[in-house]
């Protein structure tokens, strides 16, 4: 599970972070002491979470990580407290696309 759960080859982060599992969401903290929430950018793509300080920060900041399932954009959140970085992300629950066909 670190595997899949760490930062994806090529992104590079000096800063401690952790990921829990749970039932209904991943949580993830990043330490990014000095920063504020304006000189950070958060995206979401599918499965990958990236995180990076804007041009305008005092340091520089930058990782991603991918996840088992996709993330829920909408139903996550983030939240910036005391250089701690924390990153409610809802996991979206893959729905079958089965569809019964009728025997005549």
């Amino acid at each position: 599970m670190d595997d899949t759960l760490g930062s994806l080859s090529g992104a590079r982060s000096t800063h401690a972070a952790t990921v829990e599992d749970g039932d209904q969401a991943y949580t993830l903290q990043l330490d990014v002491p000095g920063l504020a929430k304006e000189q950070l950018d958060i995206g979401i793509e599918g499965d990958v979470v990236r995180i990076a300080s804007k041009a305008e920060a005092p340091r520089t900041v930058k990782a991603a990580w991918r996840f088992p399932l996709e993330i829920d954009a909408a139903a996550s959140a983030a939240k910036l407290e005391n250089g701690v970085l924390t990153l409610t992300l809802a996991k979206k629950i893959p729905v079958s696309n089965v569809t019964q066909l009728t025997i005549d």
